[in-house]
């Protein structure tokens, strides 16, 4: 950690930027080590956290559609299709 602080600044402020926050320095490592060891032989239990429930997914590709669904679909742009070529050739019959 001195090395890194001392040879790349850059580096160091990416790398140690949690201990940074929380105001610990190299040597205070040694210190939060040995707290935390005695910690944890103090009562090994391990303690459940509570987790976030998952966010809604969200779905990008559209879903499947049936084959009923498909069909119906085809032959709704047939008939906006047909109706759209219909009134071309009424438009051109009036010049």
């Amino acid at each position: 950690m001195r090395t890194l602080m001392e040879d790349e600044p850059e580096k160091y402020q990416s790398h140690f930027s949690e201990y940074i926050k929380r105001g610990l320095e190299a040597d205070d490592l040694e210190g939060l080590y040995k707290k935390v060891h005695a910690a944890i032989r103090a009562d090994p239990t391990i303690k459940k956290f509570e987790k976030e429930p998952p966010k809604e997914h969200k779905r990008f590709n559209l879903r499947k559609l049936t084959y009923e669904e498909r069909k119906a679909k085809l032959i709704e742009r047939l008939n906006a299709l047909n109706s759209a070529a219909g009134m071309d050739e009424d438009e051109d019959e009036d010049e």
